[in-house]
């Protein structure tokens, strides 16, 4: 049997003239945790309801645990656990019953599916919530249980589409620490998120998405790899800091030099950067420097690299998407 749990060639998407994925190709080895990485709207959601055959690809092959996707979808679809993006869960059910009756679906008896209700009701720190409705569940508590409810039937593979989207901070951390529980216990974790920091903590290999073709796959080590040797620097000013950018690169020509926010200067060089010399010039011209910080590498500056897409677009994502979930 192949040592990848998950086979993808060619695998190609369009919704009329829109091309959802391009000829995507990739495959995530066994008790591996695998992030597709990429801005909303890239093909990520596609490519994870192509993967779990709620929808059909036009072209390509889907292969989980060498079982054909398109002949033995059934075969296929019992080997796997999905947690989408929106909670698919009944409000007007406890969350007690929801696993119970998801447990129901993949034919489990009843005394072993109440035991298992509890039990992942307990792990999940949702026991005391266990005979209260669903819609009466806080967003990080919902999405607990609906994390539950994808693996009540114990599945060896795992989908997760944007698994801490809308939660607060307390809520998306134990998520996290939950993923991390489950691909310890050797759980094999395909999930999506345009939250780099997020993609750089949980996942051991990513998938960078961009108008739906893989750009890049890598280990997040071997991604990291050619910017440890790169020197980044972070400097705040009290004032306007695109007005200092120009004047700075003309003087420091071996510098990269950008615009990080209103008020910060991002400085990039393969050579040590003297820091007094920087802060001296921008003083001298009138800026007020209020920190100068050295930056680690970080998975952020790849995808910049890599996609071209900043990192700062893939932040105004994230707001929109908090303000929707507070509305």
């Amino acid at each position: 049997m192949t040592a990848a749990a998950i086979e993808v060639a060619r695998l190609s998407k369009r919704f009329g003239e829109v091309v959802a994925v391009d000829g995507a190709s990739f495959e995530v080895r066994r008790g591996e945790l695998f992030g597709l990485l990429g801005p909303n709207g890239a093909g990520k959601t596609t490519t994870l309801n192509l993967l779990t055959g709620l929808a059909r690809p036009d072209a390509g092959e889907i292969r989980i645990e060498g079982l054909d996707c398109a002949r033995r979808p059934r075969a296929a679809q019992h080997l796997v656990g999905i947690v989408p993006d929106e909670s698919n869960l009944y409000g007007e059910l406890s969350g007690f019953d929801n696993l119970c009756f998801c447990a129901a679906l993949y034919g489990m008896r009843k005394r072993e599916r109440r035991e298992r209700a509890t039990e992942l009701l307990r792990a999940f720190g949702l026991e005391d919530a266990a005979r209260r409705r669903f819609e009466g569940y806080s967003k990080g508590m919902k999405r607990k249980l609906t994390l539950a409810a994808g693996i009540v039937h114990r599945p060896p593979i795992l989908f997760l589409d944007e698994p801490t989207t809308g939660v607060d901070v307390a809520g998306a951390r134990s998520i996290r620490d939950l993923i991390a529980k489950l691909h310890g216990g050797g759980t094999t974790i395909v999930l999506t998120t345009h939250y780099i920091e997020e993609a750089e903590r949980l996942c051991e290999r990513v998938a960078f998405i961009v108008r739906g073709r893989i750009v890049r796959a890598d280990t997040v080590h071997e991604l990291l790899q050619p910017e440890r040797g790169r020197q980044a620097l972070l400097i705040g000013l009290a004032g306007e800091a695109a007005a200092l950018r120009a004047p700075l690169a003309g003087a420091f020509p071996a510098l990269g030099v950008d615009v990080a926010s209103a008020t910060e200067l991002r400085v990039e060089s393969a050579a040590p950067i003297r820091v007094g010399a920087l802060v001296r010039f921008l003083e001298e011209r009138g800026g007020e420097v209020t920190e100068a910080r050295r930056l680690h590498p970080s998975l952020e500056d790849v995808f910049v690299r890599v996609t071209g897409i900043e990192a700062e677009a893939m932040g105004k994502e994230k707001d929109k998407e908090k303000a929707g979930a507070g509305a």
